[in-house]
């Protein structure tokens, strides 16, 4: 059995096939679709974008296929950046000048009001069949520095007060048991478990 993860994000890539380890499965990127053309995010919510990659993905491919879409809500910014967490600071996307833009729209604000939380939505599309969707929240708070060498993205900066470390600084077990990813995944895991069964 295949299955299509529909990212080319290495860092998201490592993180899927930790998660997915336990299933009799090939797991593929769409670093073996070269062709594939990038698909465009223009959804106005995680949904509705983990949706198309998940059918654009399955339709090209054949086969079935997990997308997820996910970024970082901050509560004083809106709930920005949000949908585009990836591509905050503009074209192309750029983890250092996001981080970089982030800390300066918070220069002056309190730590009490620097909460955050990382949301994804995965989406399983089966070829020419349903799709389905399952969500995961973390929440934690906005530091002003940079700590930790792991991860990608806004993890340096995304802190989690229970463990005393950002999600840059946890080993890649523990990240993935409690990151929105993770809890996002446990779900899609389920649905997985049953599709699998009946393919």
């Amino acid at each position: 059995m295949r299955l299509v993860l529909a990212t080319r994000n290495n860092g998201k890539v490592r993180e899927l096939v930790e998660l997915l380890k336990d299933y009799q499965v090939e797991v593929l990127s769409l670093e073996q679709y070269p062709d594939f053309p990038e698909i465009e995010e223009d959804g106005d919510t995680f949904e509705a974008n983990a949706i198309k990659k998940a059918k654009d993905t399955a339709a090209y491919t054949g086969l079935l296929v997990l997308a997820d879409d996910s970024g970082l809500e901050v509560d004083c910014l809106n709930g920005e950046p949000g949908v585009y967490s990836a591509r905050f600071a503009g074209e192309p996307k750029d983890d250092r000048a996001n981080n970089e833009k982030l800390l300066r729209l918070l220069t002056d604000v309190p730590r009490e009001k620097r909460g955050a939380r990382f949301r994804c939505v995965a989406a399983i599309a089966v070829p020419g069949g349903p799709v389905y969707t399952a969500e995961g929240v973390c929440s934690g708070f906005i530091i002003t520095d940079l700590r930790g060498e792991e991860g990608f993205g806004y993890d340096p900066l995304f802190y989690l007060p229970e463990y005393d470390k950002t999600f840059a600084e946890l080993d890649l077990a523990l990240k993935n048991k409690i990151s929105h990813r993770g809890r996002a995944l446990a779900e899609a895991k389920v649905i997985l478990s049953k599709l699998l069964q009946n393919i």
